[in-house]
């Protein structure tokens, strides 16, 4: 608990627009999400963090190739349409860790030899891509009434030369950054289900960033709550 206390002393506070579910000493972007936007998917999400947006579609479970049927659950695949052109090594490798995330927490037993199909499109980038992309694949997933054994949510920390902490960096941040780590955490325990990161840092950052990370999946989560409180409220 004092490692966390530490931790957001030390994050640096941001200038952006602070939405409800996150309290005063949380330096995340502004949020934003609106479910069942497409009529095609069985379910859909727009999520929105700072001037970052993606837009996720599920489809499924669906009838599966005899090639990709596993017989004991589900087959999941993620594909990410990057904003401009097509997808590239850094698409593919992301897709690799939101597919690692949702397999960690999808009841795919429940709905052996079919497919779910999690498509994403970039519609703009401007920080915290990765974590943005995994907040909207869970709120899509919401939608689409698939079984999970939790939710999850996308958190970024990105470390400056001097050691400071930045919470959800903007990209001209994570330009600057000399390490950036993202974290991907289940709202049962806090547990991280998926890690990536670049750069250089000590043991002993990892773990500040992700005490930070977990601090911080708290307003997530509370924003979730909200968003689908307002959404299903009979008022």
């Amino acid at each position: 608990m004092e490692g966390v206390m530490q931790t957001d002393a030390k994050m640096r506070t941001e200038s952006g627009a602070e939405s409800s579910p996150r309290g005063p000493g949380c330096s995340l972007r502004h949020f934003a999400c609106e479910q069942n936007l497409l009529s095609r998917p069985d379910g859909s999400a727009s999520f929105l963090q700072g001037d970052t947006s993606v837009l996720a579609g599920v489809y499924g479970p669906a009838e599966v190739k005899v090639s990709k049927e596993i017989f004991n659950k589900a087959t999941l695949e993620v594909i990410l349409r990057p904003k401009i052109g097509l997808p590239g090594v850094a698409e593919k490798s992301r897709e690799q860790l939101i597919r690692n995330t949702c397999e960690a927490v999808v009841l795919g037993a429940l709905h052996p030899r079919t497919s779910i199909t999690v498509v994403l499109q970039v519609v703009s980038d401007a920080g915290s891509l990765l974590a943005c992309c995994l907040n909207a694949a869970c709120m899509a997933l919401v939608d689409a009434g698939m079984p999970m054994r939790a939710l999850f949510c996308g958190v970024t920390c990105a470390l400056d030369a001097e050691g400071t902490l930045v919470l959800d960096p903007t990209a001209k941040q994570e330009k600057e950054a000399r390490a950036i780590l993202t974290f991907a955490l289940d709202s049962v325990e806090r547990k991280l289900l998926m890690s990536t990161t670049k750069g250089l840092y000590s043991d002993a950052e990892l773990q500040q960033c992700l005490a930070a990370a977990q601090a911080a999946s708290q307003h997530v989560f509370r924003f979730y709550r909200e968003s689908l409180q307002r959404r299903y409220s009979k008022s």
